[in-house]
């Protein structure tokens, strides 16, 4: 079989959208499944729907693995073509999209093609920089020499390029970047521009290359929000058998995508968004829309699926087929959570709508215990603020939010510490492994044999863990710790039905 190229879709008479000549236009620091099925799925919908007119080049900024899969080599050998699929639901109706992505140009290696990276600098038709290098990705390591070939941070290699930029056309306006940073980290853009100036004064760069960076380029800090599958190894040679071509960059993702990007509204004026319709937003603060992702979808995964394992559950979509279950979360999500957000109320249970849809997704099996992992920070970060929130709010306490502190403790009640982890006991009699910090698996087998009562003041008075004492939450610590003995007496599923009771 004929791997994917233009040639092979031309010869199979293939006459759906495919770009195959374009300025490159965009330079993107991240060539992994997720920017392929999100970033450059956005571009390939803009060079269609709008006449974007823009290749991307991909750079992976890590060195190659020897003996690996290299996904470089792969796209090249495709003409930078590959396979995306879409699939979910949408409006309770199955869907699944097939494109084929024709705006990637080539793939470069940080490292064993540096020239060829640094020459991208001298094209004078490249405007955007998109970049997603994991949440460790924006760092700034003082170790890094302007010298290195490449710099080992991503910022540090980002400095090296756009002082090339600098050199071919400081002094002519207009040449600097639209950033577009799509870590997950908070503000991923200004603190990808902090390293970048740090890095400009250590290797002493000059002030006129600061002033460029900061007169010249915009750093965007975004929000990306697309669950992406990736490769499909199970069905990868049957989809091949169907297509009638070989794609070893194939990619999945869910049908859902919406990317908010903080940024002046100008930049509309060169990305044509709104000309291609698509589910972009550029406002001048994202934290909002931050805040809605975090405190509605992960806080409803963070609320619900330690209760629902506990209760014989093992994927999310499977949790959506039971009322108690998916009224449980529903009630934390419009009743608990919603009312303490700022946004206003019928966008946010649109949002909401989208998020149950998204759950009952028939092509993702979405693990409970992979969703537990280091479900403390979890917590913390997800459904803590919505707690704190709606006692500030209504002066009582949510009561599913609540329960979700005791399903996680109940989850956390493990009986063995060994190096991969603590060991707990379904309540049917089947062993799982509770991931996260050392510290805090030491902390649960240090009180593994605990009453309720001494369990939950232990945990709620364990302020490295939630940066506070959980006990100045009037009435927290006795609701928990009545709903701690309800599981333990009746189980989970009982103490949901209970919350829907209330």
């Amino acid at each position: 079989m004929d791997k994917l190229s233009y040639q092979t879709l031309q010869e199979a008479g293939y006459d759906g959208y495919l770009l195959k000549e374009a300025p490159e236009r965009v330079i993107q620091f991240g060539e992994g499944n997720f920017m392929r099925a999100f970033v450059d799925y956005f571009i390939d919908n803009m060079n269609e729907k709008a006449d974007f007119n823009s290749k991307v080049v991909l750079v992976q900024p890590i060195a190659p693995i020897p003996g690996a899969f290299d996904l470089k080599n792969a796209l090249n050998e495709q003409d930078g073509l590959y396979t995306l699929y879409l699939r979910g639901c949408e409006n309770g109706e199955k869907v699944n999209k097939k494109r084929i992505i024709s705006c990637v140009s080539r793939c470069l290696n940080s490292y064993t093609d540096f020239d060829a990276v640094m020459d991208c600098a001298k094209n004078p038709e490249l405007r955007f920089i998109s970049c997603n290098t994991t949440e460790a990705g924006i760092t700034y390591d003082p170790a890094c020499r302007f010298e290195d070939r490449p710099a080992s941070s991503y910022p540090g290699k980002l400095t090296q390029f756009l002082y090339q930029r600098f050199l071919t056309f400081g002094n002519e306006p207009g040449k600097g970047f639209i950033i577009l940073a799509c870590e997950l980290i908070d503000d991923n853009g200004k603190e990808l521009e902090k390293c970048v100036l740090k890095y400009a004064s250590q290797w002493n760069l000059g002030e006129d290359f600061i002033h460029w960076l900061q007169s010249e380029n915009v750093f965007c800090s975004t929000l990306v929000d697309r669950i992406v599958t990736g490769f499909p190894r199970a069905e990868a040679s049957a989809l091949n058998e169907e297509n009638g071509y070989e794609d070893n960059a194939m990619d999945t993702g869910e049908v859902f995508g919406f990317w908010v990007i903080e940024g002046p509204q100008s930049i509309k004026d060169e990305l044509p968004i709104e000309k291609a319709g698509l589910p972009i937003l550029v406002t001048d603060d994202h934290k909002p829309y931050k805040q809605r992702k975090v405190r509605i979808l992960n806080g409803a995964h963070t609320s619900m699926v330690l209760g629902a394992y506990l209760s014989g559950q093992d994927i999310v979509r499977d949790c959506m087929e039971d009322t108690v279950i998916q009224g449980f979360m529903n009630q934390a999500i419009y009743q608990e959570i919603i009312p303490t957000l700022t946004l206003p109320k019928e966008e946010l249970e649109d949002f909401a709508a989208s998020v149950t849809e998204r759950f009952k997704n028939p092509y993702i099996d979405h693990a409970l215990l992979s969703i537990s992992l280091n479900s403390t920070s979890k917590w913390k970060a997800r459904v803590l603020p919505s707690l704190k929130g709606y006692i500030e709010k209504t002066g009582t306490l949510p009561a599913c939010l609540t329960a979700s502190l005791a399903f996680y403790i109940a989850f956390y009640n493990g009986k063995e510490l060994t190096e991969s982890g603590l060991t707990a006991t379904r309540p049917e009699g089947s062993k799982y492994q509770i991931s996260d910090d050392r510290t805090i698996l030491e902390f649960y087998d240090a009180h593994k044999n605990d009453s309720p009562e001494e369990l939950v003041h232990a945990v709620c008075t364990q302020t490295g863990f939630w940066g506070m004492d959980l006990t100045t939450l009037p009435g927290l610590e006795e609701a928990v710790c009545e709903d701690l003995r309800t599981i333990r007496e009746k189980g989970a599923y009982a103490l949901m039905q209970d919350c829907l009771n209330k």
